[in-house]
Formats: structure tokens, sequence, C-alpha cells
């Protein structure tokens, strides 16, 4: 979206919602984003914390190149 893009939706803007309700809406908007930011941030902290002392999954181990034989 360039600015010929956004121009223009914030002539349908004024059109819409006229010069006096736009502080308003701008308000609300700004608002709903910062508590969705907020929102996210939270979620992303009660995350549990990763045990590092669990057991790593075994590793497979990898077939020997004398033991990948086609079959006969």
């Amino acid at each position: 979206m360039g600015a010929g893009g956004f121009l223009l939706i914030v002539i349908a803007a004024l059109l819409l919602f006229g010069p006096n309700k736009l502080p308003d809406l701008g308000r609300a908007v700004g608002r709903t984003f910062r508590e969705f930011k907020e929102a996210t941030r939270d979620i992303v902290e009660d995350e549990p914390p990763v045990n590092k002392t669990e057991a790593a999954p075994k590793a497979v181990e990898q077939p020997k190149a004398q033991d990948r034989r086609l079959p006969e």
C-alpha cells in the first residue's frame, strides 16, 4: 500500500466520520492496539520456563556404511 492508498483511506475517513469525530476514533484505535499489545506480552510472559535439566531425546544412530547394503 503506497502513499496514494493511504491518502484515499484518510479522505474516506474524513467523509464518513467528519473532522470532529476523527480524534476520538484515533484515540479508540490507539487504545485498542495498546490493550492488544499488553495482552500478547502477558501471554508470552506466562509461558512456563523450559527446564534444562530434563533429559534430551536420544539421538538416532545412523547405520554404518557396510550396513546400508541393498537386500539381495
